[in-house]
């Protein structure tokens, strides 16, 4: 392909990506915007295949292959409600990717010379690459539940974790004086992988979003040093967006939680399970059944849904959107409110109630919404805990402390969706939980909203009947 031809199609591409960025920041967009970026990708990946530099096609169409059948299996496979642990794995391959294309770099260049700016590149890539490799995979581990969720801490573990980092760059400087090293180069690989699986084991699972969203930082960041080392314009570019936008996402995510970067790689947070059970035990909820639910809703004339990962856990997204359609043909106003931080990944409510087709106008985020709290006659919380905390508000000493929440306990009455009164991922007691206006509904979720469906449907029809 003529250079000219190569630099147009890149330039596309590039442009392409960028709109696939920006129609993505919107639910009802982004359909669109994945297209774009789907397009900008084919034609990066057309125009590459085409260079006048590649004399042979054979391993490359098995990349191909094989690439698109584990994507395609992955994809297929993988239920909606394991989409973090998808999002998790997908790190990891790019990172893999753009490892192994920073090793087979360095080993071409070793026996000849390799500059300082080559070097810095490939350092960049393979320590951000690693680190990112055993980190995804660590994320995915935890968010399958493979190992435990809680925070997995050891003493001295910051202490370890600063070690291996100042080590890891002392061996990056020391290529670059003596970049012809091939043992300090892979002991630099190593360290970036240990470094990887030591700073995700002590985050919990509340905090994945967070994480998430870092490591597709840290995959940007090695994809965009892989474009310098091989002077690849559109990989530079692509990687530079991707970097970036998992940084300032990750801050989102932070700031919802109150939580600097710091606190979550390196704050463990949560209390001890046996003096949050004596905590609960000191103190009485009101239960419900669901045949008292379904009146209660009936009853009302607005209703506001809050979905958790406890939504996510128990597959229970489309009861959700059942129970919803029921109410709002019943004559109901129906909302639902989606605190960025719910879930384990961020937008994780978004896509699975999109999956089940609830409408993205019916979706609304804690600014949009908090005012309408104390006017809704009922508030309905599937599996969320620490986003409807209201110690978050006063409390100073609860980790909650701050941070921005759904104002449900405000609503004339609260219906919480749970299986046990077990505390969120901080470790805060909720005291929502005991509020006069709050009735609890313990048990699987699922089953739970399934019975409200069919009663719901049961009321219908003797109705119609009538």
């Amino acid at each position: 392909m003529n250079d000219y031809l190569l630099e147009a199609s890149y330039f596309a591409a590039s442009i392409l990506f960028i709109m696939g960025l920006k129609a993505l920041c919107s639910p009802v967009s982004a359909r669109r915007g994945m297209l774009y970026a789907e397009l900008g990708m084919l034609l990066a990946i057309v125009g590459t295949l085409l260079k006048n530099e590649i004399v042979s096609y054979e391993w490359i169409i098995v990349g191909i292959m094989l690439g698109s059948l584990i994507g395609g299996l992955l994809a297929r496979l993988m239920p909606m409600t394991a989409m973090p642990q998808l999002v998790a794995i997908s790190h990891a391959f790019g990172a893999l990717a753009a490892t192994l294309v920073g090793v087979v770099k360095f080993e071409e260049h070793v026996a000849t010379n390799i500059d300082s700016w080559l070097m810095t590149v490939l350092g960049i890539e393979v320590l951000f690459g690693s680190l990112t490799i055993t980190g995804s995979l660590i994320a995915f581990i935890k968010l399958q539940e493979l190992i435990t969720g809680a925070p997995i801490t050891y003493r001295f573990q910051n202490i370890i974790n600063l070690i291996l980092f100042i080590g890891a760059l002392g061996l990056f400087g020391f290529l670059l004086v003596n970049p012809a090293t091939s043992v300090v180069f892979y002991l630099m690989l190593g360290a970036g992988l240990l470094i990887g699986v030591l700073l995700v084991l002590p985050i919990g699972g509340a905090d994945m979003p967070v994480v998430l969203a870092l490591l597709n930082s840290y995959a940007g960041l090695a994809s965009a040093a892989t474009g310098f080392a091989i002077n690849n314009d559109v990989l530079i570019i692509a990687g530079a967006l991707n970097a970036a936008s998992g940084f300032f996402l990750a801050m989102i995510m932070s700031k919802a939680m109150n939580r600097s970067f710091t606190n979550v790689l390196f704050g463990a947070v949560g209390a001890k399970p046996g003096e949050l059970h004596a905590q609960a035990q000191a103190k009485t909820v009101t239960r419900y059944t669901p045949e008292d639910v379904e009146f209660l809703l009936s009853s009302a004339q607005s209703v506001i849904i809050i979905p958790g990962y406890g939504m996510a856990v128990a597959q229970a997204q489309h009861p959700v959107q059942e129970l919803g359609d029921l109410l709002m043909h019943q004559g109901i106003k129906v909302r639902y409110a989606i605190h960025p931080v719910a879930g384990r990944m961020p937008g994780h409510m978004n896509v699975l109630l999109a999956e089940a087709n609830v409408s993205y106008d019916l979706l609304f985020e804690p600014d949009q919404i908090n005012d309408e709290f104390s006017e809704t006659d009922v508030v309905l919380v599937i599996g969320a805990n620490d986003v409807i905390n209201p110690a978050a508000r006063y409390k100073k000493d609860s980790p909650l402390y701050g941070m921005p929440i759904l104002d449900a306990d405000k609503a004339h009455s609260v219906v919480i969706l749970k299986r046990s009164l077990g505390s969120g991922f901080a470790g805060e007691d909720n005291e929502l939980f005991y509020a006069k206006n709050t009735l609890m509904v313990f048990g699987d979720a699922k089953t739970t909203l399934n019975s409200l469906v069919q009663l719901l449907k049961h009321k219908e029809m003797a109705l119609a009947r009538k």
